[in-house]
C-alpha cells in the first residue's frame, strides 16, 4: 500500500511521541514501541519515496520537518 505524504507526516508524529514516552520511562517496552513506531516510518518512507521518484533523504527530512517545525511549513 502506497503511503501519501500526510501518512508519513502521521507516523512520524507517532515515533516522536514513542521516543517522548520512552525519555519519560525508559524501559523495554517504551523503547520496543519506539524502534517499532521508528521502523514502520521509515519503511513508509522507503515506499513513498520509490512511488514518487524522489530521494529517500529528502521525503524523511520534510515529513519530520512537518512534524517538527510546522510553522515552517505554513509559511
Amino acid at each position: 500500500m502506497a503511503h501519501t505524504f500526510e501518512d508519513l507526516v502521521n507516523l512520524e508524529r507517532l515515533a516522536e511521541e514513542a521516543h517522548a514516552a520512552y525519555t519519560a520511562n525508559p524501559d523495554a517496552e517504551t523503547r520496543a514501541a519506539w524502534r517499532d513506531a521508528a521502523d514502520t516510518f521509515q519503511a513508509a518512507v522507503v515506499e513513498h519515496a520509490a512511488a514518487e521518484g524522489k530521494s529517500r533523504y529528502e521525503v524523511e527530512m520534510a515529513a519530520k520537518r512537518a512534524v517538527r517545525h510546522p510553522e515552517a511549513e505554513a509559511a
